[in-house]
């Protein structure tokens, strides 16, 4: 167990095709090159003996009373690891260039800046890929004493260091031992290509300096299209901007997280894949960056979704499958890497995600609202994309799935997926009304209306007076939470305002959210797991929204300081408030910016004498909500 760092204890850099986390002792533990989803280089997150690292740091023997810091500059993904010792103060920036473009590539830079501004500190490197997540062997061939190249199945790792860091083999390996002084620097540069390709020009100190300084002024550059200048701006700029990391650039994907394996118990079975492109974590993640002002990644992304549901073609199967591979490919095949010990022991290890393969129809309502936001639906591709998912889903939407979390325990009538499929209906109605296109809009019309009658009869618990997980059971969900925020009632209806305080009862532990309760409602895995932080969120929002803005910003300043040293979350929080699962999410950190979005909102209306206690309309960003009190039948 002491073999691993917590998870919480990373910052994670990248250039928008692939991204590595550095952990705060200065160790690259994760990074798969040449995209999110490649097999590993580095993975000793996964396997501490087996996965392989590349560590630079200061190197002191025991009790000398050093300190590490980890910090990114500001407004960038410039993460600097800073050592503080009675000798000296040094540091390592951590880097890579982003690469903004729509051609992928197979070469990579990961660049490791040493340097010291007071005193003189020895610092160690050792460098000890291990390829295809550990399990092939490679070959290292040192040119000199700043130039190694180690050789792996279809990919290569080149490292070269600036003057002052001579290497040295070690067996297969590369390590070095050097000391810098008051002004001196030295770096490394980790460059992944194809196997074969030519091994690139070894930089100069001034070159890798130039390089910073670019990946500095891309961020602050791109950050100046941000809308949002309210009362969390730092970690509001810090979120969105990790939303962008874990966006692939040449198709404007975005992946759910960087890594793979992470536990949601420590020990347990419940260590997922998540670095390919959920549908759903895609369009919310695409919504949250629209809302802040990013257009162009919301423009990419529906071209991506758009190509996703030509490629269906006349196979006759469903428009879209829940994930795809940040290019397309729809292929996710599962498998168990027994080799790998897993992050403290927590196996199996899975690559892959047997998920791809489920039924989850709520999709089709987070497609839909990021087909039409930001207005340009009327081009036709467009168009004729949404009208295809649409024209299938009149004839689809009444069937049970296996429901937003992918329970692994059986198909059900989930609420939620039902929600969403009025979402979808919704969407494509107002979107051919605003935009005078040809639709069979009596038919969406008709089949909206039915989903409304449905849930309203069979989503409402009389006795919990709460809307449930599914139609069979008395189950409460956090997924729930999105009702009011997607038009469906109004935050202030009666039949919300009591499965709000139910959630409350029965979710929320401390301003902290469970999904559910695995106990009432089987999941068909075995274990825990702990608070949901995207339900956290949208905990907040739901709050923010029904008027209860003392009890909204106590819940959101709480999470914030669950947090870790650089602003990143993972997908949970653990009892004992330790991050949890893969990291860091996407789903996490759209919602606290959402969250902050709307508490923001309502704030500033309370503060200028608006009434936040439901006697006025809160904003809905541009959906059409019923008035306050308005029966249940009909529709929105």
């Amino acid at each position: 167990m002491n073999d691993y760092p917590p998870i919480a204890a990373h910052g994670m850099v990248g250039d928008l095709q692939t991204a590595a986390l550095v952990s705060s002792g200065g160790v690259v533990d994760w990074w798969c090159t040449p995209r999110f989803d490649s097999p590993s280089v580095f993975a000793s997150l996964l396997d501490a003996a087996r996965g392989g690292h590349c560590r630079l740091a200061v190197e002191l023997p025991a009790g000398n009373g050093m300190t590490v810091r980890q910090l990114y500059l500001s407004d960038t993904a410039v993460l600097v690891t800073r050592f503080m010792a009675p000798g000296g103060v040094g540091e390592v920036a951590d880097f890579m260039v982003p690469i903004d473009s729509p051609a992928p590539t197979g070469r990579h830079r990961l660049i490791r800046l040493a340097r010291v501004v007071r005193g003189s500190l020895p610092f160690a490197l050792d460098c000890r890929p291990r390829f295809d997540y550990g399990r092939a062997a490679h070959t290292l061939t040192l040119a000199d004493e700043h130039c190694a190249l180690f050789r792996g199945p279809g990919t290569d790792l080149c490292l070269q260091s600036t003057t002052g860091l001579p290497l040295r083999a070690e067996g297969d390996d590369v390590t070095a031992r050097f000391t810098l002084r008051t002004g001196q620097a030295a770096a490394v540069v980790l460059t992944g290509t194809e196997s074969g390709a030519p091994v690139p020009p070894r930089p100069s100190l001034e070159e890798v300096v130039d390089d910073l300084e670019a990946c500095r002024s891309f961020w602050l550059s791109w950050l100046r299209s941000s809308t949002y200048h309210g009362r969390w701006q730092d970690m509001v700029n810090r979120s969105a901007i990790t939303l962008k990391l874990l966006t692939y650039a040449p198709t404007g994907a975005p992946v759910a997280a960087a890594t793979m394996g992470l536990p949601e118990q420590i020990g347990g079975e419940r260590n997922w894949d998540y670095r390919y492109t959920w549908i759903r974590d895609a369009a919310l993640s695409v919504r949250t960056l629209i809302d802040l002002g990013f257009r162009n990644e919301a423009h990419a992304f529906r071209r991506w979704l758009r190509d996703r549901i030509e490629a269906r073609g006349d196979t006759g199967g469903d428009p879209l499958q829940i994930m795809y591979r940040v290019d397309g490919d729809p292929h996710l095949t599962e498998e168990s890497l027994p080799h790998l010990e897993g992050y403290a022991r927590s196996h199996p290890v899975r690559a892959g995600n047997a998920a791809a393969g489920q039924l989850q129809l709520d999709i089709y309502g987070e497609a839909s609202d990021a087909l039409v936001v930001g207005g340009d639906i009327g081009a036709i591709r467009g168009w004729k994309a949404l009208t295809d998912v649409l024209d299938w889903l009149v004839d689809h939407w009444d069937q049970p799935d296996e429901g937003i979390w992918e329970t692994r325990g059986g198909r059900q009538d989930f609420t939620y997926s039902r929600l969403m499929t009025w979402v979808a209906f919704d969407r494509g109605i107002k979107a051919a009304t605003d935009f005078s296109r040809p639709a069979d809009t009596a038919r969406w019309t008709g089949a909206r209306d039915a989903v409304f009658r449905q849930i309203t009869e069979h989503g409402w618990h009389e006795k919990r007076k709460a809307f449930v997980q599914h139609y069979a059971a008395d189950v409460l969900d956090a997924s729930l939470l999105l009702m009011p925020k997607v038009g469906f009632l109004s935050p202030y209806d009666p039949d919300w305002l009591s499965t709000l305080d139910a959630m409350e009862e029965e979710l929320v532990s401390d301003s902290l959210v469970y999904r559910y309760d695995p106990a009432a409602s089987p999941d068909g895995l075995r274990g825990s797991e702990g608070t949901f932080n995207l339900c956290s969120f949208f905990y907040v929002e739901a709050l923010a929204r029904s008027g209860r803005l003392n009890q909204a910003r106590y819940a959101f300043d709480k999470m914030l300081t669950y947090a870790n040293h650089v602003g990143l979350f993972a997908e949970e929080i653990g009892p004992s408030g330790e991050q949890l699962g893969n990291f860091p999410q996407a789903f996490t950190h759209l919602a606290l910016v959402t969250a902050a979005m709307a508490l923001d909102e309502e704030l500033t209306r309370a503060d200028s004498g608006q009434r936040t206690d439901g006697h006025h309309r809160p904003a809905t960003h541009g959906v059409t909500v019923p008035a306050e009190g308005a029966p249940r039948e009909g529709t929105a």
